[in-house]
């Protein structure tokens, strides 16, 4: 019997037009562009408009995704957000971008996994795939992030961003190319480390980001390492076969430890936060867009992406582009 593969046959990114530098970030916080440097890599980040909404960063990264995939939105058949920020507690925003993209077809839902959203997204569309009822599945990863920032705390509002990627899946039979396998965990022993003090049941709030920096660090480079050798060994491949790796963009020291215990090159590390720092959920596909589209990642390259965010959850997907 002949196996369903996802193929990634598109991809697309968004990022809002105002760009907030490190230097400007200066004279709001107790801050410099050397203590951010030099703790996460970053030197800028993207702030989405006062009228511009998570599912409008989604739905501009779609339609990229859709139009590099040489179809239009008529042609999906399910859509799945990643996202922390919906626009609204309900409806999903999935379903909001279902509407702004004009589908009347299909379904549409959201994934809530913070920074690991996209990856679990990932792991969700491929198993749908398999069930054989899906042509074209529409992956999003979007975050207006910048909402949940308390921005007198230094240890967390220099670290965020706004943004949006998107990947359209089809369905194809055997062949080399596509999704190989997913991989994904989670402990929620570790929920007080990283997490928002708000929520609709809790405090009827929105909330602001708080996290412990040291300890999400120590246990990121641990899993995301663990994660990634085991994806890549339950699909029956080495880790020194894998072309690429796309992280999620949290943290350059992260990306840096993650690659020395994988044995991996730093070229081979595909790095994006310095331009748009941890836009969560969305920051894997942005990265994964931007090494496409400069000619990086080419068509047939074993490529591993992972992340890992508030919970904990993290995991990884290998695909072959």
């Amino acid at each position: 019997m002949t196996s369903i593969r996802s193929v990634v046959q598109g991809v697309g990114s968004y990022l809002p037009k105002r760009v907030m530098t490190n230097e400007e970030l200066s004279q709001m916080v107790d801050t410099s562009d050397e203590w951010i440097r030099e703790r996460s890599g970053i030197t800028q980040r993207h702030i989405a408009a006062d009228d511009e909404y998570t599912s409008d960063l989604a739905t501009a990264a779609a339609l990229k995704a859709i139009e590099n995939a040489g179809l239009s939105p008529q042609d999906i058949n399910l859509i799945i957000v990643a996202t922390t920020t919906p626009d609204l507690t309900f409806p999903s925003t999935a379903t909001i971008v279902q509407e702004k993209l004009g589908i009347r077809d299909g379904a549409a839902f959201d994934i809530q996994a913070v920074c690991s959203g996209f990856i679990y997204a990932m792991h969700v569309a491929d198993s749908m795939m398999k069930s054989g009822l899906y042509e074209h599945i529409l992956v999003i990863g979007a975050e207006t992030f910048s909402r949940i920032l308390d921005w007198t705390d230094r240890t967390t509002c220099v670290l965020f961003g706004d943004g949006a990627g998107a990947m359209v899946l089809k369905r194809a039979e055997g062949g080399e190319q596509g999704v190989l396998n997913n991989f994904i965990r989670s402990d929620g022993r570790h929920c007080d480390l990283l997490y928002v003090d708000g929520g609709p049941s809790r405090t009827q709030t929105v909330g602001k980001v708080r996290m412990v920096g040291k300890q999400v660090f120590r246990y990121a480079v641990k899993d995301i390492a663990g994660a990634m050798r085991t994806c890549v060994e339950q699909a029956g491949l080495d880790i020194q076969e894998v072309n690429w790796m796309v992280p999620h963009q949290a943290n350059q020291r992260i990306l840096d430890g993650v690659g020395r215990q994988l044995g991996l090159k730093s070229e081979q590390v595909i790095s994006t936060v310095a331009l748009h720092a941890n836009t969560s959920a969305a920051s894997v596909p942005l990265a994964f867009d931007v090494a496409v589209k400069d000619g990086r990642i080419k068509r047939g390259d074993l490529t591993l992406l992972e992340a890992f965010g508030g919970g904990f959850t993290w995991g990884a997907t290998l695909l072959r582009y």
